[in-house]
């Protein structure tokens, strides 16, 4: 059975990095965008995070423009959410999650969660809680509050 430590994902500089790294973390793995009406969403992933990460939570941002609301410069994005709502957590590159050049990775993550008649990512900010054996338990839609996802969380601790 393929689980999420199975796959492989480019860094904002080019490296690749391996999932396996975090085998036993919990893990969140949401789409972004930095122009999205969403994005204060950073913020909220952010105090999860803090809140979390002593207990393992590893939140994996992963940009995409496949929504129109991405900077082109992973640079940019990179900076963009440091300044205004001090992500700490791994921002990776930019990436396409849905269609022919979809990331591997979000093919097994909707895959696994299919949401409402879809078997696509809606929308920005689409999250998706992975246990400690890289199993995709619950996705979460684009408004739901990252605050939403902590009893579910709680449950993974």
């Amino acid at each position: 059975m393929v689980s999420v430590y199975d796959f492989e994902v480019k860094k904002t500089n080019g490296d690749t990095l391996s999932l396996n790294e975090y085998k036993g973390q919990p893990l969140i793995i949401v789409n972004t965008a930095s122009k999205c009406g969403f994005a204060s969403q950073f913020g909220d992933l952010q105090a999860l995070y803090e809140e979390y990460s002593d207990k393992g939570l590893v939140i994996l941002g992963f940009p995409s423009d496949q929504f129109n609301q991405e900077f082109d410069d992973a640079g940019e994005t990179t900076e963009f959410c440091q300044i205004n709502y001090g992500v700490t957590f791994p921002m990776l590159a930019k990436v396409d999650v849905n269609g022919d050049n979809a990331e591997p990775l979000f093919e097994h993550l909707v895959s696994e969660k299919q949401g409402m008649l879809s078997n696509k990512i809606k929308w920005n900010f689409t999250k998706f809680l992975v246990d400690r054996h890289g199993e995709v338990v619950k996705r979460y839609a684009p408004q739901t509050n990252p605050e939403k996802m902590k009893k579910d969380l709680e449950e993974l601790m």
